[in-house]
């Protein structure tokens, strides 16, 4: 049987395509990426959680929700997201008129891909008398099914300025559902979704790693398991986690997050010592790693500008639908 070329979208969905013409030095490669982001009117945008070089080239680098708002504010005609799917579906709907392009299709994520469309319709559709709040970290289609949006550092607070008769469906988080429920004291409907990454936190070797570090601060983000929460000496997103190790005065952290962040904590704080919570699985760094983010790399990145592929597009009526959950959260915010 014949082999069917693959198009040029096919070869660049692939993991792990790296172009005839990348540069293999590293130097170059970067020094080509900022040449194309600036020929192009391209913005770069990196989670914390990818590879230290990419946010090393990064124009902004954040959280999902932060770097999107960034994005929409420049005059750059493309937005390159080096992040997850739902990131680039979360740029594309806050940016609609931009061209946005992610390094790999196949970085997804397990916590959004927990929460399939179709069945959590037929889920929402047994409550009717709820309203959806679901956390950012979701499909752009599960977006357009909910009332409001929310973040790991809003949840709370956007429950909480709700009525307390109001009746909730939380999706797709369960572990940050039960951290917001706990601490608003309201009675939730969760969707059963979960982060591999967060759920990945070994108690017995954290146990260890704190008798090793007796005068460590363990610091986790609510997306970790309850009984991984209980021990925090401090719960916050990504963000506050990083606002946490600068501002506390003491020199030993254990962080309960993706490895990715520490880059920047390391960056901001040289002098303390920053220690990855460890993961059940056996891997290189013992820590937490997400592979999803770890898809993105140099080449990549450097495929995407080259060719502006593969490229992030949102029907638009989910895209208007989806903004709207997005923009009511922003409106609610600004009174909390």
């Amino acid at each position: 049987m014949a082999t069917i070329p693959l198009t040029l979208d096919e070869e660049i969905r692939q993991i792990g395509y790296i172009s005839r013409s990348t540069p293999k030095d590293k130097q170059v490669l970067m020094d080509e990426i900022r040449r194309m982001k600036k020929e192009k009117n391209a913005v770069i945008l990196a989670h914390y959680y990818v590879d230290s070089d990419i946010q090393d080239l990064a124009d902004y680098i954040g959280d999902s929700l932060g770097l999107s708002q960034q994005a929409a504010a420049t005059d750059a005609e493309m937005i390159v997201f080096c992040g997850v799917h739902f990131m680039g579906e979360t740029a594309k709907i806050l940016s609609p008129d931009k061209k946005v392009v992610i390094p790999d299709l196949n970085a997804g994520c397990s916590l959004a891909d927990s929460a399939p469309a179709d069945e959590f319709a037929a889920f929402k559709a047994k409550y009717p008398d709820h309203i959806v709040i679901s956390y950012i970290n979701c499909s752009a289609e599960i977006k357009a099914l909910s009332d409001i949006i929310c973040t790991s550092s809003n949840a709370v607070k956007i429950v909480e300025s709700l009525p307390k008769d109001q009746k909730i469906i939380f999706a797709p988080d369960a572990n940050l559902g039960r951290f917001v429920a706990k601490k608003t004291g309201r009675d939730m409907v969760l969707w059963d979704g979960a982060c591999i990454v967060h759920i990945d936190i070994s108690q017995d070797k954290l146990t260890a790693l704190r008798q090793k570090y007796p005068d460590a601060k363990f610091i986790a983000h609510p997306e970790c398991q309850e009984h991984i929460l209980s021990q925090a000496d401090f719960v916050g997103s990504t963000t506050a986690l990083l606002k946490y190790v600068v501002d506390q005065p003491d020199e030993v952290f254990i962080v309960g997050t993706e490895a990715g962040i520490l880059h920047k904590m390391k960056q901001a704080v040289p002098n303390k010592k920053i220690i990855p919570a460890p993961a059940s699985e056996n891997n290189t760094c013992a820590c937490s790693e997400c592979p999803y983010m770890k898809m993105n790399t140099l080449e990549k990145l450097y495929n995407t500008l080259y060719y502006e592929k593969p490229e992030i597009n949102v029907p638009e009526d989910v895209r208007v639908k989806a903004e709207a959950s997005v923009l009511r959260m922003l409106e609610m915010s600004k009174g909390l």
